[in-house]
């Protein structure tokens, strides 16, 4: 009822049902990319195409600079170019070898890439030279790699990933689709659940991070 009698309002005010409209869609914009984050935004890739080209041009003078490398690597992993970013971290692999961060990050992107086996064993590696690289991250991405292919192990993953981060919502709502795929409701139900209450026991500070998963789970639930 409010947002009809705010419509209305600005439709009194603009004297367009149009503008009234798109002034809404802006403010409700505003407001899910500061409490929520369920819409993408608008500005990341324009700041990532000045940050492609900033790189791009380091390299040109630098072409041997290896944290020039790794950042556009990671910028172009951002814009889903997995294959141009795999060539780098191959490049930056090869010189340091003793990373976890750059296996995991190879290793992302050679799951993306279809590699599915390559891609586990990088990311495995990267885990067992340091169980906490990227936060548990590698489980997440692995769990999410393998969930058509193989729900079983997919499943597994999820579990290793809430043991190393267990004040993440994104693991339980995921567990919840993975049970969902397998025709096990009731388990799905139980993550959706999950997700919500880890979700209202977080920190303030940590809400705003993980919001987006505590509301499509409660969407899960209808």
């Amino acid at each position: 009822m409010s947002k009809v009698l705010l419509f209305f309002l600005l439709t009194w005010l603009t004297g367009s049902p149009i503008v009234a409209i798109l002034v809404l869609l802006v403010v409700f914009y505003v407001l899910d990319r500061r409490f929520i984050g369920l819409t993408p935004s608008i500005l990341k890739p324009i700041q990532r195409a000045r940050k492609l080209s900033r790189l791009r041009q380091e390299l040109r003078l630098s072409p041997h600079q290896n944290s020039s490398k790794l950042e556009l690597a990671r910028v172009l992993m951002e814009r889903k170019q997995y294959v141009e970013a795999a060539e780098l971290l191959e490049q930056v692999a090869s010189v340091i070898d003793d990373s976890a961060e750059v296996r995991a990050e190879l290793g992302l992107c050679r799951l993306k890439l279809g590699q599915l086996e390559l891609g586990e064993q990088l990311l495995l590696d990267a885990v067992e030279m340091n169980p906490r690289v990227k936060y548990g991250e590698p489980y997440l991405r692995l769990a999410d790699a393998w969930a058509d292919h193989n729900p079983t192990k997919a499943i597994t993953y999820l579990e290793q990933f809430k043991e190393v981060n267990s004040s993440s919502c994104e693991a339980y709502y995921r567990l919840g689709q993975l049970y969902d795929r397998l025709g096990r409701k009731e388990e799905a139900r139980g993550a959706y659940r999950d997700t919500i209450e880890l979700y209202r026991g977080l920190p303030k500070y940590k809400r705003r991070f993980e919001r987006k998963w505590s509301l499509l789970a409660r969407f899960k639930q209808f």
